[in-house]
């Protein structure tokens, strides 16, 4: 015989414990309830329980005392608050103090039933098997990354809104898939947007949908973003390239957990988790003027930094090894080695794309290398300020200038490779001629 789940439900208004009593025996959850800190404290230590809801005032304390206390001593006890409808500032104290999550009053029973069921869920015997067979990985074992994992585990059991900082080409994307796939949302979708990608006039209907006949063009009803991620994660990438007026708008969606498609009369609620990054200062441009405080406020309630490459140069070979295996695998090739100054040089390098642009250099290497055997000549890495003994600090360069640089370069030695035959350097680039044609216009190689 299964055992029911059992929640702690802590208020000191019998009229809101007996309504959560109710809504969670009808989802065959046990409750016990507590008027007190003190009495939730004593029922904690003599009972197990699988989720705690406690009201933020109580008589002899608040909320984020019973949080904290939890974090200490139940870690794996998810917690949720009860705040006054609007008061956002205790709702993130809460979040930042370790809760699971938070509910508005008056309570809107639909999102408390799925609060409770996320919240259920990450215990589930399930989901700990799930967890220790995850497909995706961050690659290194440096400290910084083993910090960055440790954290990544923490936040997946948590419904906290996320910002990921970091440079470009750090891993931000797969950093935030990695904390909804170890999240109890794992079955639900993970819905990525780029916000710099989205033109300005159709922001509004992209993120929150529209009705048919709602503006000229709207000649079907269409599902936003915000829609499409029910149940599960929106990642906001680039959410510093949000317009102000979409700003506003983000803001309320998220502290409301209910969107207004455009032509419709009512909200309608939604159960998302939000996860946003930018490789800019987003601190910076708060004070600029140029992104909502009060956004920044929200989003921002815990942060991750992604460390650049150059602050963990030990991690290189075992990427080196992993992007070679992964650039061969399937093509019947065999996988290139690498000569050992090619390795130093690589170490040696500040890498202003970090990840990605050890990809970039990888791939092109591989086209160009003789005998299955990369070189340091083959990485063709720019001298100068890009490239630094180990330890020393780091000189980024500009990325786009950098950019073109890598491929007026490897257009230059494919071409001096073929004896200038268009055709040839075209195939030995992997790319069509009427793209290499276009690209060398662009550098000025015609």
């Amino acid at each position: 015989m299964d055992v029911k789940p059992r929640a702690l439900l802590v208020d000191d208004e019998p009229d809101i414990l007996e309504l959560l009593a109710l809504t969670l025996a009808r989802m065959a959850i046990d409750a016990d309830t507590a008027g007190s800190l003190a009495e939730a404290r004593a029922l904690l230590a003599r009972q197990t329980f699988d989720l705690c809801l406690t009201d933020m005032k109580l008589p002899d304390g608040n909320g984020i005392e019973l949080v904290e206390h939890i974090q200490r001593h139940h870690s794996r006890l998810p917690t949720a608050v009860l705040t006054a409808h609007g008061n956002m500032e205790s709702a993130v104290s809460a979040l930042k103090a370790g809760a699971f999550d938070f509910v508005s009053k008056p309570v809107d029973l639909q999102m408390l039933r799925n609060l409770v069921t996320t919240a259920l869920n990450l215990n589930h015997p399930d989901r700990r098997q799930d967890e220790n067979h995850c497909d995706l990985q961050l690659l290194g074992e440096s400290p910084a990354m083993d910090t960055v994992r440790r954290k990544i585990a923490k936040l997946a059991r948590s419904q906290a809104p996320v910002y990921i900082s970091g440079e470009s080409g750090t891993g931000k994307e797969l950093a935030a898939r990695l904390i909804h796939e170890l999240g109890p949302r794992s079955d639900k979708p993970f819905i990525p947007v780029n916000c710099g990608a989205i033109p300005e006039e159709l922001m509004e209907s992209e993120f929150f949908g529209h009705r048919k006949g709602s503006f000229t063009g709207a000649s079907t009803h269409k599902e936003g973003l915000f829609q499409a991620a029910d149940g599960g994660t929106l990642f906001l990438d680039e959410v510093a390239d949000l317009p102000l007026h979409m700003q506003v708008k983000l803001l309320r969606a998220i502290q409301e957990k209910a969107i207004r498609p455009i032509g419709e009369q009512r909200e309608k609620p939604v159960d998302v988790r939000i996860v946003s990054a930018t490789h800019k200062d987003l601190a910076a441009l708060v004070r600029q003027g140029s992104f909502r405080q009060d956004l920044f406020y929200r989003i921002n309630v815990i942060e991750l930094h992604l460390p650049a490459l150059r602050e963990r140069r030990e991690d290189i070979p075992a990427l080196v090894e992993h992007i070679l295996s992964r650039l061969t695998a399937g093509n019947g090739a065999d996988q290139p080695t690498l000569a050992p100054e090619a390795l130093e040089a690589l170490q040696a390098y500040d890498f202003p794309g970090n990840v990605r642009e050890l990809e970039n250099i990888l791939e092109r290497a591989m086209t160009l290398c003789e005998n299955q055997c990369i070189t340091a000549a083959d990485l063709q890495l720019p001298a100068g300020p890009g490239t630094s003994e180990p330890g020393q600090a780091a000189t980024p360069l500009p990325l786009e200038p950098y950019l073109g640089h890598v491929e007026k370069e490897t257009i230059l030695k494919a071409l001096a490779q073929t004896r200038n035959n268009k055709t040839a350097a075209a195939r030995l680039l992997g790319i069509s001629f009427g793209a290499l044609r276009y690209r060398m216009k662009k550098l000025g190689l015609e």
